[in-house]
């Protein structure tokens, strides 16, 4: 199973280069006395933002430092600078769309079916693609994180390595409070994300969806709810209805690649796109001599690129823009890859 809190770190790691583990002295220097004495600054961004003062007076006396999330924060891997090694996928496909999450995938797909038609009617989202994003971020609402956000939040902020963007998302967490979210309810990972779609608290004010009317967007308990947000969040992301996220192809062995190269300089998450060829209609990459795996070519005209994450001679991937919809989610080239393969196999 997929690690609990990597959306919620790769989503964050979109806002700033990554960084080395901080030293013990970075770790030494933060404390609860300097926490508390800059909780005032959060309390002042939440009134310019507006949330309620009921909500901030009942919130602030109860924030408490968190040593633990400054360790997980501080103990992140930094990337190497200059390396352009990529590890393959296969273990991690092997990992992540395994014999396990593919048949709780295909339970929960068949229980909420008459749900996930609905949704997808709505949202034009091709339903197996929520039911896999579901299992990947939390096995299915199994795994969802027991840290007190707003703790959290608040103690990322405070270490200030990335303090607007943690600032942000604590009074986001105000704001979901004031939207009826009770307290108890928001936990999850160290990083802030939530619920069985491993939301961050500005993506619940933005996505959040109470599909079945009763008066809450419950992304907790809830599936119908969490499905349907999941959903929104794509549909606002560009997801176009009725076009595959990609296909597995193998590659003629004489494929000129550099031919192929793309020439454009994604302005964000540029290792994950660089790993892509330029865009070509399937009947071009047809034409070139690549082959489906399995089922037929989608349209002559839809648009694809190349990716080959085990390297040549291996299985390929045509990827769609709905696949960019899929790294939108989060950015990384082998979880858009095993949500899509995952999604495929639940629909099976």
């Amino acid at each position: 199973m997929r690690a609990v809190f990597l959306k919620a770190v790769a989503a964050i790691a979109l806002a700033s280069p990554a960084m080395p583990a901080a030293s013990s002295a970075a770790q030494s220097s933060l404390s609860d006395q300097g926490f508390q004495a800059f909780l005032p600054q959060l309390r002042a961004r939440a009134f310019a933002a507006g949330v309620r003062r009921e909500t901030v007076n009942a919130v602030f006396p109860t924030l408490e430092f968190s040593a633990r999330t400054i360790q997980l924060d501080q103990g992140q891997p930094g990337v190497i600078a200059g390396s352009n090694a990529n590890p393959p996928f296969a273990p991690y496909r092997a990992q992540h769309v395994g014999a396990a999450l593919v048949a709780a995938g295909r339970s929960r797909y068949q229980t909420y079916l008459p749900q996930l038609r609905e949704i997808g009617r709505r949202y034009g989202v091709t339903p197996s693609i929520l039911v896999a994003i579901w299992g990947h971020e939390t096995s299915y609402g199994a795994v969802t994180g027991n840290f007190d956000l707003l703790n959290s939040l608040a103690t990322l902020a405070y270490e200030g390595r990335r303090r607007d963007l943690f600032a942000d998302e604590f009074v986001a967490g105000l704001k979901m409070m004031d939207r009826g979210v009770p307290r108890a309810r928001l936990r999850g990972s160290w990083a802030g994300a939530t619920g069985y779609p491993q939301f961050l608290p500005s993506v619940w004010l933005r996505s959040a969806v109470d599909y079945d009317g009763d008066g809450q967007a419950d992304i907790w308990r809830n599936a119908p709810d969490a499905l349907a947000s999941i959903a929104n969040y794509f549909s606002k992301a560009g997801w176009r209805p009725g076009v595959p996220w990609g296909i597995a192809v193998n590659v003629p062995a004489g494929l000129n690649r550099a031919s192929l190269r793309s020439r454009v300089a994604a302005p964000r998450c540029p290792r994950v796109f660089e790993r892509h060829s330029r865009w070509l209609s399937f009947a071009e990459w047809r034409r070139l001599g690549l082959v489906p795996q399995a089922g037929n070519w989608p349209r002559d005209a839809e648009m694809a690129t190349l990716i080959e994450p085990d390297g040549p001679g291996r299985t390929a991937y045509l990827t769609t823009a709905n696949y960019r919809v899929i790294l939108d989610y989060n950015c990384s080239n082998f979880y858009a890859l095993s949500v899509g393969l995952l999604a495929d196999a639940v629909a099976r």
